[in-house]
C-alpha cells in the first residue's frame, strides 16, 4: 500500500498563486508555481517562505507560463529548490519572458519606491531579481506534448493541450496507477488565434480550475464595440486605452483590429502596441506556428499593421501625440507595467475611454475600474478618473461554466475525488452545485494549506 499527500498551496478558495505540492514514496512533485495576486492579504503571502522544504522538491511541472502559475519559481530557487522545470517549449519561452520582464518591474518599483519613499519598507526590496530569475530559467527543460514522461518507476506524467495560451496544457499524472489530472487554465471552444482544448478521457483525481464557474460568457458584440469605441475616440480626439494581457490577450486583440482595418470597418488610426513583453511573446507566435491559427504570412501582415513601441522614451512621445489614437499597454489587470504610464496621464480626461478586457482579480486596479471606482491609486497618489469604462467579457481566454462542464464530458469514469481550483469562493461554490447536477459529483473545495493523503 503506498500513500500520497497533495498541498493545497494556492490558488485554493482564490484564482491566483497555482501551487500544488505532492508527496509519494518515489518523488516529490510541485505542479505549477504561481504568485498571489489582487487582495493586499493574498499578495503578503508572497513573501512569506512556503510551509514545505522546497529543498524536497524533485520537480516542477508546468502547465503553461502564466504568472499566476510560474511567478514564484524565482523565489522557490531561493528557498533551496535545486530540480528541473518542465513544461512544453512554448511555455517555457512564455516564462522566460514573463519572469525577466516581472523581474524587472521589480526591480524599477523598488528603486521608485525608495527614491520616492512612498514604501512603508526601508528599504524596499523587489521580490526577485533578473539574476534570480536568469538561475531560474537555467533550470527549464522542455517536454513534448502527447507522449508518456517517465518520471520515476511507478510514476510517468502526460502534457495535452488546452488552448488558453499558446503552449498551454493539462496534465495528467500517473502515480502507482492512478491519474491524476490537473486541469491548468482551460482555454475556449472557438478562439481566433488557438485550437478547442482537448479533453481528459479519465481521471481518478481531478483537479478542475473554476474561474468562470459561476457564469457563462454573454454574446458580445466585439467588432461592434471596437468600431464604436474606435470611431469615438476619433470624434473626440481622444485616446482609447485598452490593458492587456501581454500573452494571447494582446495576440487576439491585434488579430481582430488588424481584421477590421482589413474589411474596411474602422478607420487607419494609429493603433499602438506598448508591451515589451507583449512583443516577445509575438516572437513566440512566430517560431511556434504548429501551436495556433496563423500562418506565417498572415502573422507577418499583421504584425506590420501596429506601431511597436520599444522604448520607454517612445512611450511618453505617444501620450505627447495629439492625434487620436489607440494604445494597448500590459498589464491585463492594470497591477503594474507600461499602461500605468498612460493612465497617469490620461485617466482624468473626459476624451479618454478605456476598455477592460478579461478576467479582473479582487483587489486589482482593473477590477476597481469596472466597479466604478472615482479614482486609482498610482505610484502612491490618488488621480481622479473621469475617462469613460467599458468592458468586454467574451475576449476572456478562461472557458466559461458551459465550456468547462463541456470538457469534462468525455470522462469514461466516475473519479474518486473532484477538487475545485482557481476559483474566488461565490464561482466555486456555484461550480460545485453545477457539477453535481449535471455529473452527480460531490466535489470538494480546499482552503489555502490544507493537505489531502490518498490510498493509491
Amino acid at each position: 500500500m503506498n500513500t500520497c499527500k497533495i498541498h493545497f498551496l494556492g490558488a485554493s478558495g482564490t484564482v491566483t498563486g497555482s501551487k500544488f505540492y505532492i508527496e509519494t514514496p518515489e518523488l516529490n512533485i510541485m505542479v505549477d508555481c504561481g504568485v498571489f495576486q489582487g487582495l493586499k492579504e493574498l499578495r503578503e503571502i508572497n513573501w512569506l517562505p512556503l510551509p514545505i522544504d522546497a529543498s524536497k522538491i524533485d520537480v516542477v511541472l508546468l502547465t503553461h507560463g502564466h504568472l499566476d502559475h510560474t511567478g514564484y519559481l524565482p523565489r522557490l530557487v531561493k528557498e533551496g529548490f535545486h530540480g528541473p522545470i518542465l513544461g512544453t517549449e512554448p511555455t517555457l519561452e512564455i516564462a522566460q519572458i514573463i519572469l525577466l520582464d516581472s523581474a524587472k518591474i521589480h526591480e524599477e518599483e523598488a528603486e521608485k519606491a525608495n527614491k520616492e519613499g512612498y514604501s512603508k519598507h526601508k528599504p524596499a526590496l523587489p521580490f526577485y531579481t533578473i539574476k534570480d530569475a536568469e538561475k531560474t530559467i537555467s533550470k527549464f527543460e522542455a517536454r513534448a506534448k502527447n507522449k508518456w514522461i517517465e518520471l520515476s518507476e511507478h510514476i510517468k506524467f502526460k502534457y495535452r493541450y488546452n488552448g488558453h495560451i499558446i503552449g498551454a496544457t493539462f496534465i495528467e499524472l500517473e502515480i502507482f496507477g492512478k491519474l491524476f489530472v490537473f486541469s491548468g487554465d482551460i482555454g475556449r471552444k472557438i478562439d481566433p488565434l488557438l485550437a478547442a482544448p482537448e479533453k481528459p478521457e479519465w481521471a481518478d483525481y481531478l483537479f478542475i480550475e473554476s474561474t468562470y464557474g459561476n457564469k457563462l460568457h454573454p454574446e458580445e458584440d466585439v467588432e461592434g464595440l471596437l468600431i464604436e469605441l474606435i470611431n469615438k475616440t476619433v470624434r473626440n480626439r481622444g485616446n482609447l486605452v485598452i490593458p492587456s494581457f501581454a500573452v494571447e490577450r494582446l495576440q487576439s486583440l491585434m488579430y481582430t483590429l488588424w481584421q477590421l482595418y482589413k474589411k474596411n470597418k474602422i478607420p487607419n488610426i494609429p493603433i499602438y502596441i506598448d508591451s515589451p513583453m507583449g512583443n516577445n511573446v509575438l516572437s513566440v507566435f512566430e517560431k511556434h506556428t504548429n501551436w495556433h491559427k496563423l500562418s506565417e504570412a498572415e502573422y507577418r501582415a499583421m504584425s506590420n499593421h501596429f506601431n511597436i513601441i520599444t522604448s520607454y522614451a517612445d512611450t511618453w512621445k505617444t501620450i505627447d501625440n495629439p492625434r487620436p489614437k489607440v494604445i494597448i499597454a500590459g498589464s491585463g489587470m492594470v497591477t503594474g507595467g507600461r499602461v500605468l504610464t498612460y493612465l497617469k496621464k490620461l485617466i482624468a480626461l473626459p476624451t479618454t475611454s478605456i476598455l477592460i478586457v478579461g478576467y479582473q482579480a479582487e483587489g486589482t486596479r482593473g477590477r476597481q475600474l469596472l466597479e466604478g471606482a472615482h479614482e486609482l491609486k498610482l505610484y502612491g497618489k490618488y488621480y481622479p478618473i473621469a475617462a469613460k469604462v467599458y468592458h468586454l467579457e467574451s475576449l476572456s481566454a478562461h472557458a466559461d461554466q458551459g465550456e468547462l462542464i463541456d470538457w469534462l464530458s468525455a470522462l469514461k469514469n466516475l473519479p474518486e475525488k473532484v477538487f475545485l481550483i482557481h476559483g474566488e469562493p461565490n464561482a466555486l461554490d456555484i461550480f460545485k452545485v453545477k457539477l453535481r447536477d449535471v455529473y452527480g459529483w460531490n466535489a470538494e473545495i480546499p482552503q489555502y494549506e490544507q493537505v489531502y493523503e490518498f490510498v493509491l
